[in-house]
């Protein structure tokens, strides 16, 4: 049997919703755009919502139009991209610690990172889990930094039954690997009006109208920037299946629940620690984490994807670790020691709405038997 790490859940109505955008000649910023954007803003709580290229687009906007120059703290414990969109957006990251059962940024931690030069801070919800939000709001209006939410892993997930991405400005993505997916794309959330509109021309070469606006304009032809924009819309054919993606995301996250909640009742062995939810969080499970101990991760994941198990490892390195990085910024980085820890013993197993009791059964068996060889514990 072979279990692949995650699969899309796509079906005959997304495929309907890509040939209705094909025949009415509108394949971006058009109607089906605004349509993925007054719908996700409803989802999400929120007054704007805007469709964007990626979720990496969505946190460099947000860094660049709110006029955040200096130190933006973040976790290391993370896709590069974060810390990416913070340096294109002419920013400085500086990394702060995780909290080890959650994987989240410590909020203890933050404060500690926090210097005259902090503009920002962005939390990243990592796998389907808010971070501890009030504590970290706190910070940010006692020191008067905004922040941003890297909900890329968390469409859906709640704090306080808050969903993500509607405490601040959100960025979200919808690789095929997130709980919606359109293939590529990404969605910016906000309650800021002003912020809304410059980022929606800064996406569009910073014309403050799009084509399909424009045509109901006296001068349809008439094309001028107020910024030196970029070209990151999403196309109104990633926008319709995103349209459909979002009617069934609460139902397949259930589903993600369900399956981790089963694997938490079986996966008992002395060599895992089991992913936490927090009691005031609705995890969403866009990734099922576990970490090992007492025996070589490596080894763990190659015998697991030996027996069609294809586990994966997210993430390591930590961005601190990696070459731009720990070059670049070398005499900012110190103390990450939970996030090094997380990095050498993270293990992701597969997840999807799609698995199977079968399936299910079939990985809690094969980590059984792996566990079991590399602690030579008797079979």
């Amino acid at each position: 049997m072979k279990i692949q790490l995650c699969k899309t859940y796509l079906d005959a109505k997304e495929s309907r919703a890509i040939n209705n955008v094909l025949k009415s000649g509108w394949l971006t910023a058009g109607p089906m755009n605004a349509k993925f954007e007054e719908e996700f803003a409803k989802y999400i709580g929120v007054k704007r919502a805007l469709t964007l290229n990626s979720c990496t687009a969505a946190l460099q906007m947000a860094i660049e139009a709110s006029g955040i120059t200096g130190e933006v703290i973040l976790p290391s414990f993370t896709f590069v991209a974060s810390a990416n969109a913070v340096v294109r957006a002419g920013a400085t990251p500086v990394f702060a610690d995780i909290e080890y059962d959650t994987c989240n940024i410590d909020p203890v931690d933050i404060a500690h990172r926090i210097t005259p030069r902090t503009q920002a801070i962005m939390v990243v919800h990592y796998a389907g889990q808010a971070c501890t939000m009030d504590k970290i709001i706190k910070l940010a209006d006692q020191y008067n930094l905004k922040i941003i939410e890297d909900s890329a892993e968390t469409i859906g997930g709640t704090y306080k039954k808050q969903k993500t991405g509607s405490f601040s400005t959100g960025c979200f993505s919808f690789f095929p690997t997130k709980n919606i997916t359109t293939g590529e794309g990404g969605m910016l959330t906000t309650n800021n009006d002003t912020l809304a509109d410059k980022i929606k021309a800064l996406s569009g070469h910073g014309i403050t109208k799009n084509t399909y606006d424009r045509q109901h304009a006296q001068d349809p032809w008439h094309r001028e920037a107020n910024y030196p924009g970029y070209n990151f819309r999403m196309s109104s054919i990633l926008a319709a299946i995103g349209v459909e993606q979002l009617k069934k995301l609460d139902a397949m996250n259930a589903r993600r629940r369900e399956h981790a909640d089963y694997l938490n009742r079986k996966l008992k062995f002395d060599e895992i620690d089991l992913p936490v939810e927090s009691k005031e969080c609705r995890h969403v499970y866009q990734m099922y984490t576990i970490k090992v101990k007492k025996v070589a991760r490596r080894d763990f994941v190659l015998g697991l994807r030996k027996k069609g198990v294809m586990a994966s490892v997210h993430f390591t390195p930590p961005v601190h670790l990696q070459q731009y990085y720990a070059q670049k910024y070398k005499r900012s980085i110190h103390d990450l020691s939970v996030t090094e820890r997380v990095a050498h013993s993270i293990v992701t197993l597969p997840m999807y709405p799609g698995l199977t009791s079968k399936e299910l059964n079939y990985m809690i068996n094969s980590i059984d038997k792996v566990l079991r060889k590399l602690s030579r514990r008797p079979i």
